[in-house]
């Protein structure tokens, strides 16, 4: 009996030590500091935006496909992007975040479906937004614990990828690009 308490101890230990030092929740915004192109929320979630993007499920599962149109606009350490998203189920979902530098390397964001604030830190290619969602009725009503990491590619491409928590349990993971989009909100050459 002491024998499966201490295995059943170290297995628990594993996958907190795999958690904390080697997943995608262990990466730091120190990690990406002098990484490819300064990420600038102002220039480059500016104008409009064109996202693809799927959400995988518990068991790693595709879950959904979305694609949505974004608009950003900045003035001085205020901006906007306001989402449009429409999924392969034909279901729409509509998100306006207000965002605020609120120094060199941080900023915060708010929106409807958010309790509370955004917290963000800005590092080299990267933003990484930590936040708490409530999801629409129509999916569940949860509340989930985000983080959302952007990365700037060097063509001005920003690949995303969330992962949302509840109760500390992953329970659904995002990738997504977001890219520049002409005035028929057509992906930029």
């Amino acid at each position: 009996m002491k024998l499966v308490v201490v295995l059943l101890a170290l297995a628990l230990i594993a996958v907190l030590a795999k958690s904390m030092f080697f997943s995608f929740r262990a990466q730091l915004p120190a990690d990406y500091r002098s990484t490819g192109p300064t990420f600038d929320p102002g220039n480059h979630l500016s104008g409009d935006i064109l996202s693809e993007g799927v959400i995988f499920g518990p068991d790693g599962k595709l879950a959904s496909r979305f694609v949505a149109r974004m608009r950003g606009e900045w003035s001085g350490d205020s901006g906007t992007l306001t989402e449009e998203f429409t999924y392969a189920t034909g279901r729409t979902q509509s998100r306006k975040w207000v965002m605020t530098r609120t120094g060199e390397t941080t900023l915060t964001a708010i929106a409807d479906d958010l309790v509370g604030e955004a917290r963000g830190v800005l590092s080299g290619a990267t933003l990484r937004l930590e936040y708490t969602i409530v999801l629409p009725e129509d999916a569940g009503g949860h509340r989930l614990d985000v983080i959302d990491w952007l990365y700037l590619m060097d063509n001005g491409v920003i690949m995303n990828k969330s992962e949302m928590r509840k109760f500390g349990v992953k329970v659904a993971e995002l990738v997504a690009t977001m890219r520049p989009a002409d005035s028929e909100g057509r992906a930029s050459e």
